[in-house]
């Protein structure tokens, strides 16, 4: 369907800023849609509306962009989950599709249309396979009304490449983002490395998604960003780091830490911590900015307020929030009327409450 929609590459080469959305499988794992473990997205077939009022709460945060709720959507990832016996992945992003449309057109936002690494690049490392399944999920999407293809959280840049060169048959933008640490993908390539071979295949926008916190993610994007400008191309960056502090800053990120993944609470960044973020990440250049696992839509509004100034508005969640504080000058006791301030907020050290745990851990991954 023909789409009169301002489209991402527009907004981004006009120098806006673009919103992401936040995380899903583990929002809706807390919230009982989906099952840990292969955290694969059936519930946008079995429970739609928990999948839209997700999508909705991303919206009024002031999101640009709602991901269709397709990750690990591949037919070999569900087979192995044992998750879905009788939902075809087919159904899965047709139903997946129809959601983030729906509520996209709500807010004038864009749908992304999102693939994910597979259990099949490990197994078998064969690249006709590997871009046979991309290939299904792209045919998949472009029967439905998505707006760019979204290729995201990849451990090694060379599947990715191969994601990037099938989606780009689509004739629609391509965003790439790679779940690595600030040191290699998993095959050992370093992140300028791997932002030349993504830009190279064709990707538009790269860069970083989960794994790791926001402030480790911005400084694998700047290595990005380096690596593009002493090859002579250019991309545009985006990043959608962890609702989660992980200082360990270990090569497979979250998924070694011991809290993982029914103790990270401790671990939740505030929405404070959230405004230094964004602004870190549109210093450092970057214009596509969200979060992933962790992010909840409270940290997507802290995005969008702290660039307000930048985008020219605030989002519909924001008639519901005092900026930095500023609906506690009502409160009766003094004392939180206090904290009425943004420098109250910007130097808080948060206590965990936890007087005999340690601030990091010990990944099992070193």
């Amino acid at each position: 369907m023909a789409s009169k929609r301002r489209g991402i590459l527009e907004r981004l080469n006009a120098g806006e800023v673009v919103v992401g959305d936040g995380g899903y499988v583990m929002q809706l794992e807390r919230r009982g849609y989906v099952k840990a473990g292969h955290w694969t997205p059936e519930a946008a077939v079995e429970h739609p509306d928990a999948v839209r009022q997700l999508h909705r709460e991303f919206l009024r945060a002031g999101a640009n962009v709602i991901q269709t709720f397709t990750f690990y959507c591949s037919e070999d990832k569900l087979e192995i989950s044992g998750n879905v016996t009788n939902i075809t992945g087919a159904q899965i992003n047709d139903a997946a599709c129809h959601l983030a449309r729906e509520v996209a057109d709500e807010g004038g936002a864009l749908v992304a249309g999102g693939v994910s690494q597979t259990p099949c690049y490990v197994k078998s490392h064969s690249e006709n396979e590997v871009k046979a399944i991309f290939k299904k999920q792209m045919d998949d999407f472009l029967k439905k009304d998505i707006d760019f293809f979204m290729v995201e959280y990849f451990e090694h840049v060379e599947e990715a490449v191969w994601a990037v060169e099938v989606m780009k048959t689509s004739g629609k933008p391509v965003g790439a983002t790679l779940c690595i640490s600030p040191q290699a993908d998993m095959n050992g390539v370093p992140p300028g490395e791997c932002a030349v071979r993504l830009v190279k295949a064709g990707a538009d926008i790269v860069g970083i998604n989960c794994h790791l916190d926001p402030l480790t993610c911005v400084r694998t994007v700047k290595l990005m960003k380096e690596g593009l400008e002493k090859a002579g191309l250019k991309a545009h960056l985006m990043v959608q780091p962890l609702g989660f502090h992980t200082p360990e800053c270990n090569h497979t990120g979250y998924l070694s830490l011991p809290e993982f993944p029914f103790a990270l609470e401790t671990r939740s960044l505030t929405r404070w911590d959230i405004h230094k973020y964004a602004r870190e990440a549109y210093n450092a250049g970057i214009r596509y900015i969200g979060g992933c696992c962790g992010f909840e839509p409270y940290h997507i509004r802290a995005i969008a307020e702290e660039l307000a100034a930048e985008r020219g508005f605030l989002p519909p969640a924001s008639e519901k929030h005092g900026l930095w504080g500023a609906a506690l000058e009502m409160h009766t006791k003094p004392w939180v009327r206090a904290r009425a301030r943004r420098e109250y907020w910007e130097t808080l050290l948060p206590a965990s409450g936890r007087p005999t745990c340690p601030s990091m851990a010990t990944p099992a991954d070193e």
